[in-house]
């Protein structure tokens, strides 16, 4: 599929996005705005908002549909914790979005790391809340757990897809395993606010969302980002579909009825858009 629908078709805002854009230069930062090419990054920075990612740019696992650049990363840079806080600082962020990497060369899978850097933000930004957008940690229930022992207000995982496409689309990742994650973190903090996401567009059927809808509700999740897939270059997977906008808000109707205390479901969400609405609305 070449031609993008209208409903996917955005303008790229400038003017203040490119002093944030500054900003994180000059602090040699990385985010997932631009590593994975979100489609909303032009609006995110003109907000003065970003996502930070964490653990270098380079991953470790070779997902199918995302941009991150994969292959052998450098080793942890112990300053980039205190760097993230002087920009969360400096762009007055009052609730700070960290994502990372996925680093299975690491023992602890950069656990430590992110502890590290919701530290060193809440040492410059005591009021502000945090959201952390974890990889799986292999399944290591004692990583998991010094994550979640830093409370951070919102614990995101994405399940990025449903069950059956995993093989394809996350041949390293596990379904079940995804789940778990979600499902322990209530266990161990109840207070904490979960959050998934997934895509649409890569050949799956509407009953297969709602499944994992219901199976995200089934572990507690509290918060739902649904999202069209877009193919970054040729050598990703292809569109198999642009779902319309009145699928999204049929996912939303949906996931709303099944008991989610947030949805986020439009052609253009990712899952840290407007992160700081639907914390706002929890806390």
């Amino acid at each position: 599929m070449n031609s993008l629908p209208s409903w996917i078709k955005k303008r790229i805002s400038l003017g203040e996005g490119e002093e944030t854009q500054k900003l994180l230069q000059s602090l040699s930062l990385h985010t997932v705005c631009e590593s994975a090419r979100c489609p909303n990054r032009g609006e995110c920075f003109a907000r003065k908002v970003a996502t930070f990612l964490i653990m270098g740019s380079i991953c470790t696992r070779r997902c199918r549909f995302c941009a991150v650049e994969k292959g052998i990363p450098q080793p942890l840079d112990f300053e980039e914790p205190r760097r993230v806080g002087e920009a969360s600082r400096q762009l007055g962020l009052k609730h700070v979005v960290i994502t990372s990497v996925t680093r299975d060369d690491l023992p602890d899978g950069g656990a430590y790391h992110f502890v590290a850097t919701i530290r060193e933000i809440r040492k410059v930004l005591p009021f502000s809340t945090i959201e952390v957008l974890t990889p799986d940690f292999q399944g290591r229930e004692e990583d998991l757990q010094v994550v979640v022992k830093e409370q951070p207000e919102v614990f995101n995982h994405n399940v990025e897809t449903v069950p059956r496409l995993y093989p394809v689309v996350r041949p390293l990742a596990s379904y079940e395993r995804s789940l778990t994650i979600l499902k322990r973190v209530k266990e161990i903090s109840p207070s904490i606010i979960t959050k998934s996401g997934l895509m649409v567009g890569l050949g799956e059927g509407k009953e297969e969302v709602l499944e994992v809808l219901e199976d995200l509700r089934g572990v507690g999740c509290d918060v739902v980002t649904i999202g069209q897939y877009l193919r970054p270059s040729p050598r990703h997977l292809e569109v198999k579909e642009y779902v319309p906008p009145q699928v999204f808000t049929w996912y939303e109707d949906i996931a709303y009825s099944l008991g989610f205390r947030g949805v986020a479901s439009g052609p253009l969400v990712r899952s840290s858009y407007l992160a700081e609405k639907f914390v706002g609305e929890q806390l």
